[in-house]
């Protein structure tokens, strides 16, 4: 296969990293828009600033130049993987709204909502911009590192299209990484927007030190959350009991790599959520999309208390000893009414 992923960052980079690897003997193009990065990528082997360390192989090839440029030369291409944060997806999909070829994003995100009434999952802004695109995403639990490293990993390939899904199966299902099928995008991706909202939550509670006990709620309860949201935007339920649902939530959740149990760590200890992101100085979509995730809840009728928790403790409107006390303070309620207020 000739696969093409657009975005030189650390998941994007891993990525392209296993799929030049791949027995079947991909020729793989990881494309950077910075110029600088490209270059010292193909002279390095190595993408210094997002996965330091790891060698690129010398079968990886190293592109660069405007995107607008780019496009055209997509054609005879089999597969386009676009690796960009949730902010940037709108804006390369419109550039990609022609592109004949099978096209995946690997985001995991509602984009903010700007003047639109509520922020969109990818699929919905592809829907908007590139209407007739074969398209989908690559999700599930996964950190780039480990992808980088060739440690196992399973993922999952979502998307309405059959040729979508088998053209991400060929491109990345190996030894060490294994590719799910799936049709639900809606249950693929609301599972991954959402867990990173509760990743932090569980940050936040680790980094108090409430306990073993406290974490299991919070990500048990937390799951509930995804499972209503989802539900109310036509997921199917059985998704997330999988890879993109609870296999996500539990990585993100305990992970020491996950950027976005760091930020609640950070927010534990005192730290504001402008050194708790800069200390970070990666992405941690959780931070961009919690408002717009509860915002997206409320228009649909979803109760979603732990997600809220986090808004007013990102927003600075309550400290974290105040969002414990919250939730506990809750009324008691049914476990098991995930499609209900509760």
């Amino acid at each position: 296969m000739k696969i093409i992923v657009l975005g030189a960052g650390a998941w994007g980079t891993a990525l392209a990293i296993s799929a030049s690897r791949n027995p079947q003997g991909h020729h793989v193009t990881l494309w950077a828009r910075d110029a600088t990065q490209a270059d010292a990528m193909r002279q390095q082997r190595e993408n210094a600033r997002y996965l330091p360390g790891i060698v690129l192989p010398d079968a990886l090839h190293i592109g660069r130049g405007p995107l607008a440029g780019l496009v055209e030369g997509l054609r005879p291409h089999d597969l386009v993987i676009v690796g960009s944060p949730m902010l940037g997806l709108r804006g390369l999909l419109t550039s990609l709204k022609d592109c004949p070829t099978p096209t995946a994003w690997l985001c995991k995100g509602f984009e903010a909502a700007g003047d639109r009434a509520f922020g969109l999952l990818g699929h919905e802004v592809q829907s908007q911009v590139a209407p007739h695109m074969l398209a989908g995403v690559l999700s599930g639990p996964s950190f780039a590192q480990e992808v980088a490293l060739g440690k196992p990993t399973a993922l999952v390939a979502a998307s309405r299209h059959a040729a979508v899904r088998e053209a991400l199966v060929q491109g990345f299902h190996s030894a060490t990484l294994r590719v799910y099928a799936n049709d639900d995008v809606v249950g693929v991706e609301v599972g991954g927007a959402v867990k990173n909202v509760l990743a932090i939550a569980t940050g936040l509670c680790d980094g108090l030190q409430l306990g073993l006990n406290a974490r299991a709620a919070l990500i048990t309860r937390g799951l509930t959350e995804i499972t209503r949201l989802g539900l109310a935007l036509g997921a199917r339920a059985d998704t997330f009991m999988g890879l993109s649902g609870l296999g996500d939530l539990v990585l993100t959740a305990t992970g020491d790599l996950s950027r976005n149990r760091r930020v609640g760590l950070a927010l534990a200890q005192g730290k504001t959520l402008e050194q708790a992101v800069h200390e970070l100085g990666h992405v941690a979509e959780g931070v961009y999309c919690a408002r717009t995730v509860v915002q997206r809840a409320q228009t649909l009728g979803v109760d979603m208390p732990i997600a809220q928790c986090v808004v007013e403790l990102l927003d600075g409107r309550m400290r974290p000893a105040e969002a414990v006390a919250a939730l506990m303070g809750r009324d008691p309620a049914v476990e098991n009414e995930v499609s209900t207020l509760s």
